[in-house]
């Protein structure tokens, strides 16, 4: 059973005419627990607060927030806490109101066992037919507006496919449904660019730094399906599933017949980062 807490009470329920509601104007993060510890917390918050501030509010006493994110974390062992921030209540109008009572939602979860076989096996994805528009004042954030990825998930995947591959409307490759792509080029490692749409996930800065600190070149940009094509390698990561490989991609369009797949091998250095980051089921 899912864990509830409100502005730091145990309660399930948020008042009617908050904006996180009626708009969508909040942020969140889902965060991964391991051995009572919250990974990543201060990288985290610090995501959340940057939100939060390009939103046009601040997150209140976070020494405070830690504490109680931490008292949970020790509660849960091992999961996942997801820490939803909202302007909180305000007018039937969208403008804001001058000085807004943030409201704070976190919750507690367990994660889903499939993630640890994904880690092991690696998983395929398909194109989405629903396209990410192209918003440069929201791109990067994990703002609490996500009909994109509804409707994303509202389509069926194909059979043997895990999830789904999406694109912005110039046909670039921005992420998975849940998750940061990243394509392996002989000695670099190329991400797509967060400057228009899709969210800049914190796993996916830890990663960055971690091929950095191995030597490996790193580049963030422009990503096409021709690019996908020509990888040697490919894998998302998040902040709960660590890394997993990307064993194969269905890079036609949505009809198009399953058995038109680019397969890619393991990257051998998947197993390696997700030990030195403590990521490893």
């Amino acid at each position: 059973m899912v864990s509830v807490f409100v502005n730091g009470q145990s309660e399930n329920t948020v008042q009617a005419l908050d904006r996180g509601l009626a708009y969508g104007d909040g942020a969140f993060a889902t965060m991964r627990v391991a051995q009572g510890q919250i990974l990543f917390l201060n990288e985290h918050l610090d995501r959340l607060q940057q939100a939060c501030h390009r939103l046009g509010f601040n997150i209140q006493d976070t020494t405070s927030l830690i504490n109680r994110l931490s008292l949970h974390a020790q509660t849960l062992t091992h999961g996942c806490i997801k820490l939803l921030l909202s302007r909180g209540v305000g007018g039937r109008g969208y403008t804001a109101p001058e000085s807004p009572e943030v409201c704070e939602v976190i919750s507690l979860h367990e994660l889903p066992a499939i993630y640890a076989q994904w880690q092991t096996n690696g998983i395929a994805l398909a194109l989405s037919p629903v396209a990410l528009a192209k918003q440069p004042l929201l791109a990067g954030m994990k703002h609490l507006n996500r009909l994109e990825q509804v409707l994303i998930k509202q389509q069926a995947l194909p059979q043997g496919v895990d999830d789904w591959l999406v694109l912005d409307t110039d046909d670039h490759v921005i992420e998975s449904s849940m998750a940061n792509v990243f394509i392996v080029k002989g000695n670099q490692v190329i991400t797509p660019t967060m400057s228009h749409s899709g969210v800049s996930g914190v796993m996916r800065e830890q990663i960055i730094d971690a091929l950095l600190k191995n030597n490996i070149e790193v580049l963030a940009q422009t990503v096409t399906l021709s690019d996908l094509q020509s990888a040697d390698h490919v894998f998302i990561s998040n902040s709960l599933l660590g890394m997993v490989n990307i064993n194969h991609i269905n890079l036609g369009t949505i009809n198009a017949n399953l058995s038109s797949k680019h397969h890619y091998k393991p990257w051998g250095m998947t197993h390696n980062l997700l030990t030195q980051l403590k990521l490893l089921y």
